[in-house]
């Protein structure tokens, strides 16, 4: 996954339930599609074997394609199966201890939602992105959305990459793309018949 790109890179976020090896014939679809800077597996279950089924399935995929695999909130998984890192969600909280178990070279990337603050803390206690969302309402969260103007502030002021995700549409991945480094995609294109072509409708919007 690499700092700060001119434009913005995609990140793509899996189902949280899925079948890997289905899963794996779409993935490689989409990936084959648009390139990717990294894919992050964002499964519900914590049962390890239904996590390293999955992480060993999509590594085979995302291996052959020299993009990065890391797994949400499961440090000490991502060390055993040697994914290339972890995506945390408890705002700056566990980032100094993943960074101590998976080494300098690995990604910690830490979810903030709508929080300058939290970003902030992240970034200091050394992630390698932070991510904001959800950008609109949705039915399952408190209301709380990531401002643009947390974007624009950030852009300007901090050096860590962004990552925007949760509910994207075309108008928002509009005004995002000059001020964010990461669009983290995931639901927005899986429930759809084309993932692909749903993904391209999308990105066109971050590309110009």
């Amino acid at each position: 996954m690499q700092d700060a790109p001119d434009q913005p890179q995609l990140y793509l976020i899996t189902p949280t339930v899925l079948d890997p090896a289905d899963f794996a014939d779409t993935l490689a679809r989409v990936l084959d599609s648009h390139d990717t800077a990294c894919v992050q597996l964002a499964l519900a279950s914590r049962d390890e074997d239904v996590l390293s089924r999955a992480a060993d399935t999509l590594r085979t995929v995302t291996d052959a394609r020299d993009v990065a695999l890391v797994i949400s909130e499961h440090t000490l998984l991502a060390e055993r199966l040697g994914l290339d890192g972890v995506h945390l969600n408890d705002a700056a909280r566990s980032v100094r201890h993943a960074r101590s178990v998976l080494g300098a070279d690995a990604i910690v990337g830490c979810y903030c939602a709508g929080s300058r603050h939290d970003g902030m803390n992240a970034g200091e206690a050394g992630a390698d992105y932070v991510s904001f969302g959800p950008m609109r309402p949705t039915a399952l969260n408190d209301g709380e959305t990531a401002e643009i103007e947390l974007f624009q502030w950030w852009s300007e002021v901090i050096e860590v990459p962004c990552v925007a995700e949760g509910q994207l549409d075309i108008a928002t991945i509009s005004k995002l793309a000059p001020i964010t480094d990461f669009f983290a995609i995931g639901d927005e294109i899986w429930g759809a018949e084309d993932p692909v072509a749903a993904l391209s409708t999308l990105w066109a919007a971050a590309i110009g």
